[in-house]
């Protein structure tokens, strides 16, 4: 069996328009929906149906596919177009003041009219609301959104940032019907009504079963007639036994490296395909700043100098990723290779061992990896081992691996129990600022007690300011070199995406890219 298409990662377009005018795809979209429905099956869960909750790639797919937002990403691009809006633009040279006017006559999936001041009440929902587990984080920067009319929305940043199109492009800017939700708490009933192209039908422990929406008016053209998402719960097992059964037509975000090798080397006879896509998802190794052990400098060096990521991507992930040598991956603007061009891509047991004695460590490193067992992909904790391997091998370290389940490691990361772990990331918005805010200063997802005050109090600011956003390139190569310095985190892969479909399933390939937005509505079967 053949692996079918590799599609390339876009780097980010140039610059920043200073209007978003709808251009290309069909205004009105195309509702009707045809051809079969699709069955898709996927080890991840869908966490939640509110869009102030989920953060979440499953919750995030769930949101693409049943809300709208202002802007969206087209299939291939990651320069945010007008979704629901006509049009947007900042309205001044500082990036503080943000407008858009809404297309006409616009409903959501139950009849009801969409306006601006749904708009209003979605994002003073989402920041009211301001969920532990959902979205809110990301507008930081968001002083207050204003109506002037039913068309118009006028969103008023605290400081400037050019990435906030970007921002509500994503599910975080999913609008919600201000008569179907509640100001101040969160539904929990499982349902939803959004804009976008399928309706929620029903949702339970086991699927989600969407339709067509009637009602939708947006640039995605739907090529089939539903889709039943099928929830395998992490059971590896069963997701490619009911692919290759049948039961399902797409397995997607679950399947171990081994699973796709086996099924791209199989002759075919059982109708199955692998489909590769870009990816922008990536892992790093996280030091705890305050560890007694990994808050040593020498101890981080060493291991970068030690790590051999070729040999992790070959053994464990059977080439199913690629190398990362920078915080912010290849793909995205202003990407560079600092920690391939401080420590190497080839092991130094040498410069290893100089930067323990450096640090006045003579003696071998006790160390305990952690790990979870699938929230950042099924091999992580093969990964962490052969990674302790690694380390040992050089007689410098005595490293070992721990696993948690998630809920217990989040709370002792929290708590700074861990010196070492592993932390994954699939972007929300595809911008090397995402790579980036979103780890350094108060409240960021690493929780490492890393703080460096250019990165938090120049670096980033300066970055979201500017909204020619290829000017950007030299201050995020100055913070990526900081890091590779200072080694709060050590990059080790960046993803590659992949679904594995039965044949006579298309359109895989408008879903597999650097957005990160899965789009139902590409989907055909024949």
């Amino acid at each position: 069996m053949n692996m079918r298409n590799q599609w390339p990662v876009l780097p980010l377009v140039a610059g920043l328009a200073s209007g978003l005018l709808t251009g290309c795809g069909s205004e009105n979209g195309d509702s009707g929906g045809t051809g079969s429905s699709v069955v898709m099956g996927m080890s991840d869960d869908v966490l939640a149906t509110d869009p102030a909750s989920g953060y979440d790639p499953g919750s995030w797919l769930l949101f693409n596919n049943v809300f709208q937002s202002l802007l969206s990403f087209p299939r291939g691009g990651t320069q945010p177009e007008p979704e629901l809006a006509k049009q947007c633009a900042f309205d001044d040279d500082r990036a503080t003041v943000y407008k858009c006017e809404l297309k006409p006559d616009l409903k959501f999936s139950n009849g009801d009219d969409l306006t601006s001041e749904d708009v209003k009440f979605s994002f003073d929902r989402l920041l009211k609301i301001n969920d532990a587990s959902g979205p809110a984080i990301m507008f930081p920067s968001l002083d207050k959104v204003e109506t002037p009319d039913a068309k118009t929305v006028v969103f008023r940043l605290k400081v400037p940032d050019a990435t906030f199109p970007s921002k509500i492009a994503s599910g975080a800017g999913s609008i919600v019907d201000h008569q179907q939700y509640d100001a101040g708490s969160l539904r929990t009933d499982n349902k939803a009504v959004g804009s976008g192209p399928y309706t929620l039908d029903s949702f339970d422990k086991d699927k989600a079963v969407f339709s067509v929406n009637s009602h939708y008016k947006g640039t995605a053209k739907v090529k089939n007639s539903g889709v039943t998402l099928k929830f395998f719960h992490g059971d590896r097992t069963a997701l490619k036994n009911a692919l290759t059964n049948g039961d399902i037509d797409i397995a997607y975000r679950g399947l171990t490296a081994t699973d796709i090798a086996g099924i791209d080397k199989q002759d075919g006879s059982k109708g199955v395909d692998v489909i590769e896509g870009s990816s922008a998802e990536v892992q790093h190794l996280v030091f705890n700043m305050k560890d007694p052990v990994a808050g040593k400098l020498g101890v981080r060096k060493a291991m970068a100098y030690l790590i051999d990521r070729d040999a992790l991507i070959h053994d464990v992930y059977q080439g199913t990723a690629t190398p990362l040598y920078s915080i912010i991956p290849a793909g995205i603007a202003g990407h560079n290779t600092a920690f391939f061009d401080t420590y190497g891509a080839r092991p130094s047991k040498a410069k290893a061992a100089e930067a323990l004695r450096a640090d006045g460590i003579t003696g071998k490193v006790k160390l305990t990896l952690w790990s979870t067992p699938s929230r950042y992909g099924p091999a992580t904790d093969a990964e962490l081992k052969a990674i302790a391997g690694q380390l040992n091998a050089s007689g410098l370290f005595d490293a070992d691996v721990q696993s948690v389940a998630f809920d217990q490691y989040e709370k002792d990361i929290a708590a700074g129990k861990y010196g070492v772990y592993v932390k994954g990331w699939v972007p929300d918005y595809p911008d090397a600022d995402n790579f980036t805010a979103p780890f350094f200063g108060k409240g960021n997802v690493l929780d490492n007690n890393y703080d460096n005050s250019r990165i938090t109090g120049s670096l980033i600011p300066s970055t979201a300011a500017e909204s020619d956003r290829a000017a950007t390139d030299k201050d995020f190569g100055k913070l990526q070199d900081i890091v590779a310095d200072e080694l709060p985190v050590l990059p080790v892969w960046q993803a590659k995406q992949y679904a594995v479909v039965r044949d006579g399933v298309y359109g895989l390939e408008y879903c597999l890219d650097a957005s990160t937005v899965f789009r139902f509505w590409e989907l055909s079967k024949s």
